[in-house]
């Protein structure tokens, strides 16, 4: 997995990838993925891409004062997903801006693009003042870039 992460122009990195399967709970009376589910998908997805590069969201509170929040969501329904059904989550970044980062997020089933997002993630304090993203996390997403 590399990502490009360095700039603030508007970039695409690599893709991370990231699977779950569809439960009984994420679903509505028809068996079809409620809406909503979607966004607990990218999420979890948004997570794990950081786990994989070494940034766990509890010590980025407790090190650097620093957590990420959602500013903005456009999301786009292509097709529906259903109980059962493993997805393919991915995961791009557009563009990472001195306090924000902006991410293209899919949900696959096979072949079939079921969702399409985009996901703008600003960097807080505590108290949710916006801050930079903190040098230590960058030069860590830098450290994937150079492998």
């Amino acid at each position: 997995m590399l990502l490009n992460l360095i700039s603030s122009e508007s970039i695409m990195s690599a893709e991370f990838t990231w699977n779950v399967r569809v439960y009984y709970e994420d679903t509505d009376a028809g068996g079809i993925v409620y809406y909503a589910n979607y966004l607990k998908f990218f999420e979890r997805a948004r997570t794990e891409w950081l786990r994989a590069i070494d940034i766990g969201q509890h010590a980025l509170l407790q090190e650097h004062d620093a957590m990420f929040v959602v500013k903005n969501v456009s999301a786009d329904y292509h097709a529906p997903a259903r109980l059962d059904d493993v997805l393919k989550l991915t995961l791009k970044i557009e563009k990472l801006g001195r306090a924000s980062i902006l991410f293209v997020q899919q949900a696959w089933c096979g072949d079939v693009l079921l969702n399409t997002a985009r996901v703008k993630v600003g960097c807080v304090d505590s108290a949710l003042r916006p801050r930079a993203v903190p040098p230590a996390v960058a030069a860590k997403m830098a450290g994937v870039v150079a492998g």
